[in-house]
């Protein structure tokens, strides 16, 4: 944590680019390109933002296309728009609204949003609650509780103007493992939890629950077990 009260501040509008560094808070607005790592309290981009560089701040707000060549480390984010990261993602409260692509693991602790998001490792968090609009991917995930429900398909798509590629809307993982798991619209090689409620739309190839199971008739469940008898 940052606690030198002296620290800089980054502003930067236009078209503009500077070097990493430590900052109190980072304003940018426009086109942005930031060459070098940067450490700030807060985060606030605006447009179309290029990081080349390991990104960790306290707090951030993100609002147009953000690409960080690095690792991404905030302890709360609201991100709205389009998100992709070279590297992991670590922190503790993210709120999505838009696309997010992650090259690595993802730890956090509430992920909550509408969109859709790619995770190329392992998704561990101890809360998701997220609204599928197109399609999204990990190839695992870890959760205490997680409820994955997709958007009515008769909204019109506000995301991004219809950016969000028009794939089938699911979500897709090898393995989904918590104890409280409620799904909707996904396809996974197994699913195993305590309490696991499986929607309409999914495609579960083996299914463990401890405690309690409810299948949605619009679904198809392979094998299924129950474990700790």
């Amino acid at each position: 944590m940052l606690t030198d009260k002296q620290l800089p501040d980054l502003q930067m509008a236009g078209v503009s680019g500077a070097a990493g560094g430590t900052y109190n808070n980072v304003n940018l607005d426009g086109v942005s390109r930031v060459n070098g790592p940067v450490l700030a309290r807060n985060f606030k981009g605006n447009g179309v933002i290029q990081m080349n560089g390991n990104l960790s701040a306290e707090e951030m707000d993100v609002n147009g296309k953000l690409k960080i060549n690095g690792s991404l480390e905030s302890a709360r984010m609201q991100l709205d728009g389009m998100v992709t990261i070279d590297g992991p993602l670590r922190g503790e409260n993210c709120i999505l609204n838009g696309m997010i692509r992650v090259t690595g693991s993802c730890e956090l602790e509430r992920f909550e949003g509408e969109g859709s998001f790619t995770v190329i490792g392992l998704l561990s968090a101890g809360y998701i609650d997220f609204t599928l609009e197109g399609q999204s991917k990990a190839d695992e995930i870890g959760v205490e509780s997680l409820i994955v429900r997709q958007r009515d398909p008769h909204l019109v798509n506000k995301l991004l103007g219809g950016l969000i590629p028009r794939l089938r809307t699911e979500l897709l993982a090898k393995v989904i493992e918590g104890d409280y798991l409620e799904l909707e619209n996904t396809t996974a090689d197994i699913v195993r939890g305590d309490k696991v409620i499986i929607g309409i739309g999914c495609r579960i190839g083996r299914l463990e629950y401890r405690s309690e199971l409810k299948v949605h008739p619009g679904s198809s469940v392979g094998k299924v077990e129950k474990y700790g008898e």
